[in-house]
């Protein structure tokens, strides 16, 4: 039983990647950037699905994935057009696929009305070409569904052996294996198809395939429900057997398989058997029609010479049911000597978490060996130090090795909004595309699965608040259709995601006169573009006029202000009228290890992130300027930048001291530049994060804390919310409404 779950769930594991390419070969057939073979490519990913599915006897899913199989073979075969009407009906099928998917992940049931109007919608697109019966369909149980049965003799059915040509063996051939293959009735019945195991084999070097039909009875005894036909397959490759044993690896107890070496006396690099007699070819096709799709019986690797008979083996480039994807697959010159695909390792995240656990206190180890030797006050050429300092650099290497191990491109979770977006459009009855860029940039796991429902909220209310009617966009002299614009890239040490939709922007009247009916602010407050735009981010706050499926309820942007903190990032908004609204959201690239400034603040020991520091400033007494009672300006190569006294923000009593202070210029979003008010800069190195949040919850200003080479505790301060914070406070000063209102740039 552990292993039958532990199948199901590689299975499932399989299907996520499947429906990923599924994703991707849609968008490029909605885009009219594809060509047959992207075609082919969805057709292959939904037929995997099925045949998966079919052998954990999820019949739901088997018969909707079979109906959307039908269709998509309808289109490549060019029975029906790609109409944007089809496309339509494609995507949402999709998306429809992939519920199934979920439900049966977690055993429930799916909603059986939502399947049947999905049916009926992929019925429609097939329009007068009758669809072929279902899996486990009256007219698949009984033969002779609706009909008389009738009788014919075509006499006995001979099979010749398909001879093979000689060749001399090659020493430089690569080590071969000799399979025997035989189909159990039961393999037919789940929806896999040898000609589709036959192609992931062929993937990995030469391979010859010789049908045995012996056991084929005459026309009176044969049973369309039997299996009478084996296969004895020759592969010439340099894969260990496990490989093999992995495409086999979901038809395991629905047939009889024999793998071994090849006989010596058998050259691997033997010309191809030529194709059988044309009834053998018949009575094997007629055998192994059991999805709808006659394939060939036999086929030789890419770049062989193909026998006469033989189909086009693009025909047959799907994966077999289940088997695993080999995405990472290169031409055989780039590979080395190996000449086969990269290979690949499935790993628990689990022991991912500890192995990267285990490097954070490798890396604290490594920073109290550091300070221990510091403390001994040894020459700088001693050899100790010199391995410490090797120590240090292979530390920082392994982080590095580990870090890469979780990140992952955040292209799934793109193509995941893309549904977002025709959900949105459906419910509100806009017209509305998703457009990515830097679908390949690589953050960490855990940023990736936490950041899902924040820009699930995002792109909902972009559709909603953000775009405007058809009716509307027309009259204003824009395209009919909105776009939404979902963007990831890498910058300072942070990966930035940029949702920007082209609809009318930002009414900050009417948001300012929600905020004060609802008593979010007073009606006298002085407030600046930017803090009208951060009022979207208060709990409760909502401009739609009714309640929706989508929004009216006061609940969005606030759950996003709030996911975004606890991966300490942050988010911003600009807009501009007419042109649309634009929300930045900034990440940590991990949130395990960085480097960071080691600091004094009133005479604790910090750390600040090295990211977000630009320079170390001591300035003279004509660079400080005061501005009112309280705030101080620096003066520095012609510009005024406002300073913040960390010690301040964190609640620490204020500086005495007439000596001039030791500034740390900052880059924020908020403020673009100020200067930070500390008393020391101490190091800087790499430190490993510990978050506060289970043990101590929020606090402003800082993000988490680190243990340093000394054994000592150091916060580590968010730079981004002490500007913030502390510009608030002193821009609101006096007024007559808390600074914890939370209008300040989130």
């Amino acid at each position: 039983m552990a292993s039958m779950n532990s199948i199901r769930d590689t299975f499932f594991e399989e299907c996520e990647e499947l429906l990923e390419a599924l994703a991707e070969g849609l968008q490029l057939m909605e885009a009219g950037e594809h060509d047959g073979e992207t075609v082919n490519a969805v057709f292959r990913a939904v037929h995997s699905i099925k045949g998966g599915a079919g052998a954990f006897a999820l019949n739901a899913l088997v018969a909707f994935a079979h109906r959307f199989e039908t269709v998509l073979d309808a289109l490549r075969s060019d029975k029906i057009a790609l109409t944007p009407e089809v496309m339509h009906v494609l995507l949402r099928s999709a998306d429809h696929l992939a519920d199934q998917v979920e439900s049966a992940r977690e055993e429930r049931e799916v909603d059986a009305e939502a399947t049947a109007g999905f049916l009926t919608n992929l019925d429609a697109c097939l329009g007068e070409i009758e669809a072929p019966p279902a899996p486990g369909s009256a007219e698949d149980e009984d033969p002779c569904f609706g009909f008389a049965a009738v009788s014919l003799d075509f006499g006995p059915i001979e099979v010749e052996p398909a001879p093979v040509a000689e060749a001399p063996p090659d020493p430089a051939a690569p080590p071969g294996y000799q399979i025997r293959f035989t189909p159990q009735p039961a393999l037919y019945a789940n929806g896999h198809d040898p000609a589709l195991i036959f192609a992931s084999l062929a993937d990995l070097g030469a391979l010859q395939v010789t049908l045995d039909a012996s056991a084929l009875p005459d026309w009176d005894g044969f049973d369309p429900a039997g299996s009478y036909l084996s296969w004895t397959l020759r592969l010439a490759t340099a894969e260990p057997e496990t490989v093999l044993h992995e495409i086999f690896e979901f038809v395991e107890g629905l047939c009889t398989l024999e793998i071994g070496p090849a006989p010596a006396e058998t050259p691997m690099d033997s010309a191809p058997p030529e194709a059988p007699p044309a009834d053998s070819a018949a009575a094997s096709e007629h055998a192994n029609d059991h999805t709808g799709d006659p394939q060939a019986y036999s086929m030789v690797s890419p770049g062989a010479e193909p026998p006469p008979a033989l189909p086009d083996p693009a025909e047959a480039q799907a994966l077999p049911a289940g088997a695993k994807p080999r995405r990472d697959a290169r031409p055989a010159e780039d590979d080395g000597a190996s000449g086969g695909p990269k290979p690949t390792l499935r790993v628990d995240l689990e022991r991912v978490d500890r192995l990267i656990n285990a490097v954070g206190e490798l890396i604290i180890n490594q920073a109290m060996i550091e300070q221990s030797i510091l403390d001994l006050s040894l020459p700088t050429d001693a050899e100790v130090i010199t391995h410490v300092e090797d120590y240090r650099l292979l530390a920082r290497d392994i982080q590095e090795a580990v870090m890469a191990i979780r990140a992952q491109p955040v292209k799934p979770l793109f193509q995941r909004m893309s549904r977002i977006v025709r959900e949105a459009a459906e419910a509100t009855g806009k017209s509305a595309r998703l457009v990515t860029v830097g679908e390949a940039t690589e953050v960490d796991k855990t940023v990736i699965e936490r950041l899902a429902d924040p820009l699930t909220h995002m792109i909902r209310n972009a559709v909603d608040h953000g775009l405007e009617s058809r009716e509307a966009r027309l009259a204003a002299g824009k395209d009919p259709e909105g776009t939404i614009r979902l963007q990831a890239a890498h910058r300072s040490g942070s990966v930035f995601i940029t949702v920007r939709d082209d609809g009318a922007g930002l009414n900050r009247a009417r948001i300012r006169d929600k905020a004060v009916s609802k008593g979010l602010i007073p009606a006298e407050a002085e407030l600046t573009d930017a803090e009208i735009d951060n009022l979207l981010f208060m709990p409760g706050f909502s401009t739609a006029e009714r309640i929706s499926n989508l929004s009216g309820r006061g609940v969005g942007l606030d759950v996003v202000k709030n996911a975004v903190t606890a991966l300490g990032g942050r988010v911003a908004i600009t807009s501009q009228p007419g042109e649309g609204t634009e929300f930045i959201i900034s990440l940590p690239l991990t949130l395990a290890v960085m480097d960071g400034m080691v600091i004094s603040v009133a005479g604790q020991t910090m750390v600040i992130p090295i990211a977000s520091v630009i320079e170390t400033i001591r300035p003279g007494p004509g660079d400080l300027h005061d501005m009112g009672t309280s705030e101080k300006l620096l003066s520095i190569r012609g510009r005024f930048l406002p300073m913040i006294d960390v010690a301040q923000c964190l609640g620490f009593p204020l500086r005495d001291s007439d000596e001039a202070p030791l500034l740390l210029l900052v880059e924020t979003e908020s403020q673009t530049q100020c200067a930070l008010i500390v008393d020391a800069v101490h190091d800087q190195r790499q430190v490993v994060i510990k978050g506060l949040e289970s043990n101590y919850g929020s606090i402003p200003g800082v993000s988490a804390a680190t243990v340093l080479g000394d054994g000592q505790i150091a916060l580590i301060l968010d730079s981004e919310a002490l500007t913030s914070n502390r510009s608030f406070t002193g821009h609101m000063q006096g007024r007559s409404f808390p600074s914890s209102a939370g209008v300040a740039h989130v």
